[in-house]
């Protein structure tokens, strides 16, 4: 049996944060930049270092708010852009499109989580 993975275990994020809503916004909201700039950067054409420095900075970034699937598709390309034989260019083409992928779910879980941050609570019936 395999377990899934969390795209944003909110619970990591809250432990993270303290339980502070408004840190934990700012948190999500400095992943999301961080996610732009270095995704820019995990090109398969490039030096097998450079997506691999990326995919590293991505993981550190994504264990932060509690991305632990996104966290995880980017420690295997850096392992195996770093490795003594990197990957062909179609390797790092899988690798790094599945962190794109993840990497989009991540962005509309995280845009979810702000969601739920800033809607009131559901009204009650009386």
């Amino acid at each position: 049996m395999t377990q899934t993975l969390a795209l944003l275990d909110r619970n990591h994020l809250k432990a993270m944060t303290g339980g502070d809503t408004a840190l934990a916004m700012e948190v999500i909201d400095i992943f999301r930049e961080q996610a732009e700039v270095w995704s820019r950067m995990l090109d398969p054409l490039a030096e097998p270092s450079q997506w691999a420095d990326a995919a590293h900075t991505l993981k550190g970034a994504s264990l932060g708010i509690g991305a632990i699937r996104l966290a995880a598709s980017c420690e295997k390309a850096e392992k195996a852009g770093r490795a003594d034989t990197p990957p062909s260019r179609t390797g790092a083409a899988v690798l790094i499109g599945d962190i794109k992928d993840v990497l989009g779910e991540t962005l509309e879980e995280a845009a979810q989580v702000l969601y739920e941050f800033t809607s009131p609570p559901p009204r009650r019936a009386s």
